[in-house]
C-alpha cells in the first residue's frame, strides 16, 4: 500500500500500458502508480520519465521485490502473459491482464487456477464493457426494449499496419486475437450466450512485405456464427485500413435494433458551399475512442481488490475469448466450419 491506497505497476510501457499507467497516476481512486516496468531500459525510463515517478523496473520478477505494490497491469505481448500472471498470483498480488488473455485455452486455465489457488483477483482487459455507449446498449438489452436478440454484427477496423511480430500467427493469433478479441467479447456478451459454432475466411490485401515468409497471415477476417442461444454473429475485423479507426455494433433484436458506433471522432460538421460536400474529424485511434472505458475499467479492478468482489471481466470471458479465436484461426487455415 501507498498512503492507504492500492499500489499499482504497470508491466509493458507501450501504449496501452502508458493509458494504464496515467490512470493509475491521477485519474484512479484508491489506486497510486508505484513503478512502471519494461524490458527495454530505455523505454522504461522514459516511461517513468513522462510520468513524473522515479520507480522502473526491467521485469516484473524485479517489481516483486517492492513490497509497495499490491496489484499488477499485464500489457505484455500475449505470448507472455501465462508465465507472467501465474509468477505474480504466486507472490499473492493482484493482476487486470490485457486482452488477449493467452495464446490458447490451456494457457488461459492454467492462469485461472493461478488466481484461485492463491486467492487473488484476476480481471481481464475488455475495456468495452465498460463504455458508456456499450452499457447503455447492455441495459436495453436486459430491460427486453429490443425482445430477444438474434444477431450480432460487430467490426473493428485499426488504420495501422501491423507490427512485423504480428505476421507470424503461431505467435500472435493474428488479427483476430489482436484486434477483434474486443468483438468476440461484445457478441458473447450482448448475445449472452457462448459460440456454438463459426466459419471464418481471412487474407492479405494490405501486407505485401508479409506474404513471402508468412503466407497463412491475414490482415482482413470475415468470421459468422451461431451461438448457443440459437442466435447469430457476423464479426469483420481488418487491419491497415488507413482511413479511421472504425468500430461498430448492430444489436437486432426481434422488436428492435441498437446500433452502436460512430466514425466522427466529433461534432463539428465542416461544409463545402463550392462541392456540396461535408466533411468531419474521423477517430483516429482506440486511445482517444476509449479513453473514458479504460478508466472505468482501472477504477472497477481497484474496487473489485477493496470490496473483495468477483470482477466484472473474470478468467472465464477471457479464455472463451481465446477459444473463439484459435477456432477462428482454425476455419481460415483449413477452410472448415469449426464446432465449438
Amino acid at each position: 500500500m501507498i498512503d492507504g491506497k492500492i499500489g499499482v505497476c504497470v508491466v509493458g510501457a507501450g501504449r496501452a500500458g502508458m493509458i494504464h499507467a496515467v490512470n493509475f497516476l491521477k485519474n484512479v481512486p484508491g489506486a497510486a502508480l508505484a513503478a512502471v516496468a519494461d524490458p527495454v531500459e530505455e523505454t522504461a525510463r522514459a516511461s517513468a520519465r513522462e510520468l513524473g515517478i522515479e520507480t522502473y523496473y526491467l521485469s516484473h520478477k524485479q517489481a516483486l521485490e517492492n513490497s509497495d505494490i499490491d496489484a499488477y497491469v499485464v500489457v505484455s505481448p500475449t505470448k507472455f502473459h501465462v508465465d507472467i500472471v501465474k509468477e505474480i498470483a504466486a507472490e499473492k498480488k493482484h493482476i487486470l491482464c490485457e486482452k488477449p488473455m493467452a495464446m490458447n485455452v490451456d494457457e488461459c486455465e492454467e492462469m485461472i487456477q493461478a488466481a484461485e489457488e492463491n486467492h487473488i483477483k484476476l480481471q481481464i482487459g475488455f475495456m468495452r464493457r465498460f463504455d458508456e455507449s456499450f452499457c447503455h446498449a447492455k441495459s436495453v438489452i436486459e430491460a427486453g426494449e429490443i425482445g430477444d436478440v438474434v444477431m450480432v454484427r460487430s467490426n473493428t477496423r485499426g488504420p495501422s499496419i501491423p507490427r512485423p511480430w504480428m505476421y507470424d500467427i503461431k505467435k500472435s493469433n493474428g488479427p483476430l486475437a489482436e484486434v477483434n478479441s474486443h468483438d468476440i467479447d461484445t457478441m458473447r456478451w450482448f448475445t449472452g450466450s457462448e459460440f456454438k459454432s463459426l466459419y471464418a475466411i481471412g487474407g492479405n490485401y494490405r501486407c505485401p512485405d508479409a506474404k513471402a515468409e508468412f503466407p497463412d497471415f491475414y490482415d482482413n477476417v470475415v468470421m459468422t456464427a451461431s451461438f448457443e442461444s440459437g442466435a447469430q454473429g457476423m464479426l469483420d475485423g481488418a487491419q491497415g485500413v488507413g482511413y479511421a479507426y472504425d468500430a461498430k455494433v448492430e444489436i437486432l433484436g426481434t422488436k428492435g435494433c441498437i446500433y452502436l458506433g460512430n466514425l466522427k471522432g466529433d461534432n463539428t460538421l465542416i461544409c463545402h458551399s463550392d462541392t456540396r460536400t461535408g466533411t468531419y474529424p474521423l477517430v483516429e485511434s482506440w486511445r482517444g475512442l476509449f479513453k473514458d472505458a479504460y478508466r472505468r475499467e482501472d477504477q472497477a479492478f481497484i474496487e473489485c481488490i477493496l470490496n473483495d468482489t468477483e470482477p466484472k471481466v473474470t478468467g472465464l470471458d477471457g479464455k472463451m475469448a481465446v477459444k473463439v479465436v484459435n477456432a477462428g484461426n482454425i476455419s481460415i487455415m483449413e477452410k472448415r466450419i469449426v464446432e465449438l
